[in-house]
């Protein structure tokens, strides 16, 4: 896997993905940037969310489960001092769909967090790593 990233002025960063997708990320106005972008700590906790909600969707729909939405809302905290680490991250999962079971959510969620997304068990090196979920049916 490979990125490029080119410094665009004071703290803007436009970032390309091998597979051709571009995301400019900035700073805060006090920090010299003009708040163009989201931070690339930000990032980081979007690609996690993204890496668990793939496999969640994944595992469910492979169980030939009815979801029809899925959103996570993630919460961290970081280290007071440099390196700046994130030292807690909350997932909390949103998901809905017709006849889901909170048994099958749960279990496709542990299973992203122990075995399959890369991206959170990396995180799981330096932070405390939780989650919960809540079902909700739809017509």
């Amino acid at each position: 896997m490979k990125v490029r990233l080119k410094w665009v002025e004071e703290v803007s960063f436009l970032a390309q993905s091998e597979s051709g997708h571009a995301v400019l990320m900035d700073g805060p106005p006090e920090g010299g940037g003009r708040n163009l972008g989201p931070r690339p700590m930000e990032m980081v906790l979007m690609g996690a969310a993204g890496c668990s909600t793939y496999d969640v969707i994944h595992i469910l729909k492979k169980g030939r489960a009815d979801v029809r939405d899925c959103v996570v809302e993630v919460e961290a905290d970081r280290a007071e001092t440099e390196p700046k680490v994130f030292t807690r991250i909350h997932l909390h999962f949103i998901v809905k769909g017709r006849g889901l079971k909170p048994e099958q959510v749960e279990r496709a969620i542990k299973l992203s967090a122990e075995k399959y997304c890369s991206a959170t068990i990396m995180l799981a090196k330096t932070a405390e790593v939780t989650h919960d979920f809540e079902v909700l049916e739809v017509d």
